[in-house]
């Protein structure tokens, strides 16, 4: 053990449970160990268990909801579904784990979907839409009004959580987790006054709207006896200025949901109920990247609340909200600023994150860089969770490495991102790998993306790559351009070429005056002080919020009808970036096509409107084309085998190019 970390692996006591070092691996959408109509969900457990095995201390599976969603029945009435997770809680058990089922009464009024839908599938949209007060708005189509749950609905919903821990008991996991007061899901919404409005015994006083969430607790304890441990997963603060209105960090504001002045009391609530630890952050569904901060939130960014909260209670409180920083974790636990660290996101990324900690291999940890491009945008999108950096998540029995029977010559054409992961992976299992790099410098067009001051992770990303390719014993030849005579005089038997992308070039007079993006971000070219934007994509819209944030004056020109319309980008990601341009009042031109550029500024054409946006630069940002030097008639020619991976093949994000370079990589 590293003496630096070594506070991080002292026990913790949560009620009668000791876990044996201070990491929580905090639930996530996802993972999940049966799914809502009972089915034992077998990659779910694989996950779990690899966590285990990578050292994290306590677990807590993905929300299971207790209510009828589309099943004719409760969860506890679905005891097979149970049972058939023992082998997993007795594999987690086996390295020395706990884990907690989590338990969710729903969504409420941040159900994503709509009532048209869930007609269109045979579902009762009453059973989706519900709200302890009526007419409530939906979070993503305020259009859409909720109906409040009946008082003997709400005592049902109580009943299927205690009768639902009972099952959980036999099946072997050491408690549950209620996702209850947390994130402005259906329990949650009962606690607070802007979403509660009841009269019967579950509104009124802030007693009455905790009664929810402290019968649920009294009930368990009651059920499965004191000893079977539960927490509470808990948001100190809502951080809301209204419905579909977030707070920014540091922004100052007036609490809509439940305040930093009120949440003491309700933590105490909670304690006095039962509850025997605090699984806390901050937000709600209308502050959402407070819930799953984004690249743009500080590391830590739920310290403050978390640690004042911790003066209110005796139980345990654990802090989620990018803690994977272990010299942060190690100090806040020294300090005893709260009792554990919650981690989510970057056990997707590296499975064996703890282990590295608790042998001091902080270099060798795979960083998670809070893109939610393969977690959240993935579930979003009705897909499978995986991670942009990991492919492997989810998919770890398909996708582990085997060592080859047949070792070839591989030669990685393009040092970025994705020509380093085909290299290392290639190596790993046992290929002789070159690697052919045209500049002094790997890591591609990423070194750009993570030139802003947000993107620490990012940096660490090429690091680790960096070390990865070193470790693997890659054949590294900086400095070296690789043509289609020299791929084929060198003689491998696979070709991958990752040559990436070039900035895409605009028939817009004057376009050859502007500063390309990549230059301006890694400081080849400076801007001025009022700078026009030309694409109001992800990339476009970082460098107006670095521009602004340094006290410049950036102009979005964006030809779509919005800004940030790209495929794939998680709304917590999308919406606290729109809030920080806002907030930074960034002028924004959409349905604007750059028409002339001059040393003066930029004409554009903003919805049959001719305007001119007055500018000492232009940045442009407008996007990437692919590039590679081999043409499909000469693939054939310099190997047997040749594949094109990421940008060069199709431009896309970091995590196309991270999963078709592991893909290749995995096949020859």
């Amino acid at each position: 053990m590293a003496g630096k970390y070594d506070i991080l692996f002292t026990p913790m006591k949560i009620g009668s449970m000791e876990v044996k070092n201070r990491f929580v691996m905090c639930a996530m959408g996802g993972t999940h160990v049966f799914r809502s109509d009972g089915s034992y969900d077998k990659e779910g457990c694989e996950y779990l268990i690899e966590r285990a095995k990578g050292g994290v201390g306590l677990l807590v599976t993905g929300a299971t909801i207790v209510a009828p969603m589309g099943s004719p029945l409760w969860l506890h009435e679905q005891k097979p579904a149970f049972m058939s997770t023992k082998k997993m809680t007795d594999e987690v058990h086996s390295y020395g784990s706990k884990i907690l089922l989590q338990l969710s009464a729903g969504s409420g009024r941040t159900f994503p979907g709509s009532p048209e839908l869930m007609k269109a599938h045979g579902m009762d949209p009453n059973v989706f839409f519900v709200a302890p007060t009526e007419g409530l708005p939906n979070v993503w189509d305020p259009g859409t009004k909720h109906r409040a749950l009946s008082t003997e609905e709400v005592y049902q919903y109580i009943n299927s959580f205690i009768e639902s821990a009972k099952m959980a008991q036999e099946a072997g996991f050491d408690g549950i987790e209620i996702h209850a007061v947390h994130e402005g899901y259906l329990i949650d919404q009962f606690t607070m006054e802007c979403t509660n409005s009841r009269t019967d015994e579950f509104g009124g006083s802030i007693e009455n709207r905790l009664r929810f969430p402290c019968e649920i607790i009294k009930g368990v304890k009651k059920r499965c006896g004191k000893d079977f441990v539960v927490t509470v997963r808990y948001s100190v603060a809502s951080k809301m200025k209204g419905f579909n209105s977030g707070a920014l960090y540091g922004e100052d504001y007036k609490e809509f949901g439940r305040s930093l002045e009120e949440s003491p009391r309700v933590a105490q609530l909670l304690e006095e109920a039962g509850c025997d630890a605090l699984d806390a952050d901050n937000g709600s569904y209308d502050s959402w990247y407070w819930a799953h901060p984004p690249v743009y939130m500080p590391v830590g960014c739920n310290i403050p609340e978390v640690a004042y909260i911790k003066n209110f209670v005796k139980i345990p409180v654990i802090c989620a909200g990018r803690m994977d920083d272990p010299d942060l974790a190690a100090k806040v636990i020294k300090e005893g600023t709260f009792d554990g660290i919650g981690i989510a996101r970057a056990f997707l990324a590296d499975p064996d994150w703890v282990n590295k900690v608790q042998k001091g291999d902080i270099d060798d940890i795979r960083p998670c860089i809070a893109c939610h491009n393969g977690c959240l945008a993935q579930i979003f999108l009705g897909k499978k969770l995986t991670c942009a950096v990991n492919p492997a998540v989810f998919s770890e029995a398909d996708y582990r490495i085997i060592k080859t029977d047949r070792p070839k010559k591989v030669a990685v054409v393009g040092g970025g991102v994705g020509g380093m992961e085909a290299a290392r992976l290639a190596a790993e299992r046992g290929h002789k790998v070159t690697l052919f790099e045209k500049t002094n410098e790997l890591g591609g067009v990423f070194i750009a993306a993570a030139a802003p001051d947000f993107k620490e992770a990012d940096k660490k990303l090429i690091e680790w790559y960096k070390k990865q390719v070193v470790d693997t014993k890659v054949d590294v030849r900086m400095n070296t351009e690789a043509t289609p005579e020299m791929i084929k005089a060198f003689g491998a038997d696979v070709v991958i070429m990752a040559t990436g992308a070039v900035t895409k070039k605009l028939p817009v007079p004057g376009i050859e005056s502007t500063v390309e993006a990549i230059d301006f971000l890694r400081g080849n070219k400076p801007a001025g002080d009022r700078v026009a934007v030309i694409g109001g994509g992800l990339t476009g819209c970082e460098i107006a919020y670095e521009l602004a944030k340094s006290g410049k004056t950036p102009i979005i020109i964006e030809m779509l009808d919005n800004i940030l319309k790209v495929p794939g980008l998680c709304a917590a990601n999308k919406n606290m970036l729109i809030d920080l341009l806002k907030y930074y009042n960034v002028e924004i031109h959409t349905d604007a096509v750059a028409k002339k550029i001059t040393s003066k500024g930029i004409d554009i054409d903003e919805a049959g409107t001719e305007l001119f946006i007055e500018a000492d630069s232009v940045i442009n940002a407008a996007g990437y084309d692919s590039y590679c030097m081999l043409t499909p008639n000469t693939y054939k020619e310099v190997a047997p085998e040749v594949y094109l991976i990421g940008d060069c093949k199709c431009v896309g994000n970091l995590m196309g190019v991270v999963h078709s370079a592991y893909e290749v990589a995995l096949k020859i």
